[in-house]
């Protein structure tokens, strides 16, 4: 009974992750038709900060000689990543390249971390990423090359990809690693101000996205990956990334009442499909220590 009920836990938490990470680029898109991005970004890691340091009773550092790592895995995984994120949207990267980019994450990460793997478990990526692409074809076909978009968009994934092997090394609960790592991001974002524009609107618009991606997304979704990550398989917990395109696209018909493609619909199926295959190998493949 314990057994089954951790699983359903475990289902439950990557069920819920999905969701929340799915509904960033909505709910993102909402917030920047009221502000720019640099104020949705300070606010959003602010309100985030608040919200952890609230549960952890003010406490902002992790034990002594745990705190050099901790910060660099933030500054990589949070910071840097969403700067290139963002950077590489602005020089003209479409979201769906930009998500077909950082769909290789799960690829690289089975490489770097396991000595052997089935051949049926890289099938099951590549078939993900080829409904990855399915799903995002429309982005595709109005991409344009831009050598610098492009540099930002493989820092973004070479960020995720080293970042999350880092994250996998900290033995520390993700409550007590977080706090700091938004510091560091927020000083980040903070030096940057000058250079970038940063305003906002009061309004509904505005505050939603803000409360949503602080709490929602940068508190609830990023305790939930990072706790995935250190008791899962990594490849197993990055492939999930391929399901937030398809919650992307149903919660654009939903709320926007966008209509969905048959190309879309197949690559959902491919997507499922390639992780099916994915988490069905977990047990039989060893991993690095």
């Amino acid at each position: 009974m314990k057994t089954e009920n951790t699983f359903w836990a475990a289902q439950g938490a990557m069920a819920t992750f999905v969701l929340l990470w799915g509904s960033a680029a909505i709910v993102t898109r909402w917030g920047l038709d009221h502000g720019s991005v640099l104020a949705l970004l300070i606010l959003r890691f602010a309100l985030a900060l608040g919200a952890l340091l609230l549960i952890r009773g003010g406490r902002l550092l992790p034990p002594r000689g745990q705190r050099l790592p901790v910060a660099g895995v933030g500054l990589l995984l949070i910071g840097f990543y969403t700067l290139c994120y963002f950077l590489a949207l602005e020089h003209e990267v479409t979201p769906g390249l930009l998500a077909t980019v950082l769909g290789a994450q799960p690829i690289l990460t089975l490489v770097l971390t396991e000595r052997r793997f089935s051949p049926w478990r890289l099938a099951g990526l590549l078939l993900a990423l080829l409904g990855l692409t399915l799903v995002v074809y429309q982005s595709l076909v109005l991409a344009r090359l831009s050598w610098t978009g492009m540099a930002f968009a493989l820092g973004a994934l070479l960020c995720v990809t080293v970042g999350a092997l880092w994250q996998k090394r900290i033995a520390l609960p993700p409550s007590e690693v977080l706090p700091l790592q938004y510091a560091v991001t927020l000083l980040l974002c903070a030096l940057l101000i000058p250079f970038q524009p940063f305003h906002w609107q009061w309004s509904v618009g505005f505050l939603v996205p803000v409360v949503w991606m602080g709490l929602g997304v940068s508190v609830a979704a990023q305790l939930l990956l990072y706790r995935m990550i250190r008791s899962g398989n990594l490849v197993n917990v990055t492939s999930l990334f391929y399901l937030v395109p398809v919650v992307t696209v149903l919660l654009d018909y939903l709320v926007f009442g966008n209509a969905l493609s048959a190309m879309s619909l197949a690559g959902m199926i491919a997507i499922l499909a390639g992780l099916a295959v994915v988490h069905g190998q977990r047990e039989r493949v060893p991993s690095k220590p």
